[in-house]
C-alpha cells in the first residue's frame, strides 16, 4: 500500500483540485471581480473550476507535470536570492562597491548554474562538448584573456578612484 501523500489518487486528483481551487479563489478575491465580500461565490467558482480540471486528464496532466518544475525553479531562485542577499546586503560600513557586487553576483549565478547542471547530470556532456571537441584551447585562451582583462580593468579603476 502506497503512503497517502504519494498515492496516484492524491497526486493526480486531490493536489490539482486544491491548487486550482486556491488559485482561482485567490484571483477572484484579489481582483474583486464579482464584488466585495463574495467569498462563498468565489469559493464555489474555484471549486467548480478545480473539479472541471480534474475531469479532463489532458489539462490535469499539464498541471501535474508543471508543478515539479515550478517547485525546483522556486527553490533555485530562493537559493540565488539568499546568496545574492548576502553579497549585496545593505549595512553600515558596506565595503563593496557596485562593480564588486555585480562581479560577485555573476560568479554566484555561474556557480549556481554549474551546481544545478552537476546535480542533473548534464555537466559532463556539456563540459565534454565545450572542452574536448578540439576547441578546448580556444576556450581556455578566451578565459585567460577575460581574466587578464578583468584584472587590468580592476587595477585601472582602483587607481583612478584613488587619484580623484
Amino acid at each position: 500500500m502506497d503512503p497517502v501523500l504519494i498515492s496516484p489518487f492524491f497526486i493526480d486528483y486531490v493536489l490539482p483540485l486544491i491548487l486550482v481551487f486556491t488559485l482561482i479563489f485567490a484571483i477572484l478575491e484579489k481582483t474583486k471581480l464579482l464584488g466585495d465580500d463574495k467569498k462563498q461565490i468565489n469559493a464555489l467558482i474555484g471549486l467548480v473550476v478545480g473539479l472541471i480540471l480534474i475531469a479532463f486528464p489532458f489539462a490535469r496532466d499539464i498541471v501535474v507535470l508543471l508543478m515539479p518544475f515550478l517547485a525546483v525553479s522556486a527553490v533555485i531562485l530562493l537559493v540565488f536570492m539568499l546568496l545574492y542577499g548576502f553579497i549585496v546586503g545593505k549595512k553600515d560600513g558596506d565595503v563593496l562597491d557596485r562593480g564588486w557586487k555585480i562581479a560577485f553576483g555573476a560568479i554566484l549565478a555561474i556557480a549556481l548554474a554549474t551546481f544545478v547542471l552537476i546535480i542533473l547530470g548534464w555537466w559532463t556532456p556539456i563540459y565534454d562538448f565545450v572542452v574536448n571537441r578540439g576547441s578546448g584551447q580556444i576556450w581556455m585562451n578566451a578565459l585567460l584573456i577575460l581574466i587578464i582583462a578583468g584584472a587590468i580593468i580592476a587595477v585601472l579603476k582602483g587607481s583612478s578612484s584613488k587619484d580623484s
